[in-house]
């Protein structure tokens, strides 16, 4: 067991106990229209992955300049599969002949991550809430949830990083600190002035497919720049641009009003999905670090608790689509062939998904035929 395995796992009972008790309340808060003029979360998102992607750059020139090519200055307290800088890059080659002082790029090693990377992570999950559902994502973004979800995936970042230790651990876990105090306040200014709480997702098909975009595009930026390895960058291209068309596109079809009529079991699976995206956010991160660096089966249990919960408004009215969503997801996760379990785990995700949003859309044309008889 890992030294850092005790804050884990207490991490994941606070913040499963914490989503638990606090989500269901702001649930059935009323999500009113904010006055607009600021910048959704996909659009600071943006500026966040583009501040990760730039801080690479800003590595590579560092690493090149200061320290002849080599990472070894820092590599040797890392484990293997970071600092993969590219060589002979003629762009690369010719920023860092062109900067004058690369020393002052030295923030760039871990220390500029270490701030960023609370906001990607938060900006990504209230960024697929508002995908969903705008009101939920007004909901879940205006309350104390993000204060705790900052503080629980902070807990966590720093446990890991005290588990990494390395000469820049402690401005980082400073730094750390710093970003979970700026970075709450920022998505609750912008959730506040949501204009439009009154649409909805398309439906759970077209949300599978965000869902898959977000999760592609974030596991691309773990494992070429939160892992320091900008010379895969030009591997992982084709996908990362397929994923952000994806999102393009989606976002172009037209969002229902919340008064449209729907089939029952596709509102259950969409309210259903809604109320599991709120109830892990909280304890998503320490249950995802709990499962390597901590108690696994505690991480199971807590993820349990979180998935009942999400589910038991609408238990009986989807148990087939969910009996098929497991099946799917089983299978695919069988088949998977992933360097990292994340990537399995979103295929599976996304396969079950499709699957539930299958069945419920048979089941409900079913009953609509039905009714419609003599």
């Amino acid at each position: 067991m890992s030294a850092i395995a005790p804050v884990l796992d207490a991490t994941v009972v606070a913040s499963a106990g914490a989503a638990l008790a606090l989500t269901p309340r702001v649930l059935r808060r009323e999500a009113r229209p904010g006055r607009g003029g600021a910048p959704g979360p996909e659009a600071l998102l943006a500026v966040v992955a583009a501040l990760i992607l730039l801080n690479q750059l800003a590595f590579a020139v560092h690493v090149q300049r200061v320290h002849g090519g080599s990472t070894a200055f820092i590599a040797r307290y890392l484990p293997p599969g970071w600092f993969a800088v590219p060589r002979d890059n003629p762009f690369v080659d010719w920023v860092a002949a062109h900067t004058p002082a690369p020393e002052l790029l030295a923030p760039s090693v871990l220390r500029v991550q270490a701030f960023l990377e609370l906001p990607l992570v938060l900006l990504t999950f209230v960024a697929v809430l508002r995908r969903l559902d705008r009101q939920l994502y007004a909901r879940v973004a205006r309350s104390p949830l993000i204060t705790l979800a900052a503080a629980s995936y902070t807990v966590a970042f720093c446990a890991v990083e005290w588990d990494l230790r390395n000469p820049y651990t402690v401005d980082d876990l400073v730094i750390r600190a710093v970003s979970a105090l700026v970075t709450p306040p920022l998505i609750g200014w912008t959730a506040r002035r949501e204009a439009d709480t009154t649409s909805r997702s398309p439906g759970a098909v077209v949300f599978a497919l965000d869902l898959w975009a977000y999760g592609h595009l974030m596991l691309v930026l773990y494992d070429t720049a939160l892992l320091y390895n900008p010379s895969r960058l030009g591997d992982r291209l084709p996908g990362a641009i397929t994923a952000v068309g994806v999102l393009g596109l989606t976002r172009l079809l037209p969002r229902p009003r919340c008064d449209a009529p729907a089939g029952p079991r596709a509102a259950a699976l969409t309210d259903t999905l809604g109320r599991g995206l709120a109830l892990f956010l909280v304890p998503a991160l320490a249950v995802r670090y709990a499962g390597s660096f901590g108690t696994p089966r505690l991480a199971a249990l807590a993820g349990a608790a979180v998935l009942i919960a999400a589910v038991a408004r609408h238990a009986t009215g989807l148990a087939l689509p969910a009996a098929a969503a497991a099946a799917a997801g089983f299978l695919a996760a069988r088949w998977s062939t992933d360097p990292y379990y994340e990537a399995a785990l979103l295929r599976s995700a996304v396969v079950a998904l499709l699957a539930a949003a299958t069945v419920c859309a048979l089941l409900d044309r079913s009953r609509k035929h039905f009714d419609a008889l003599p």
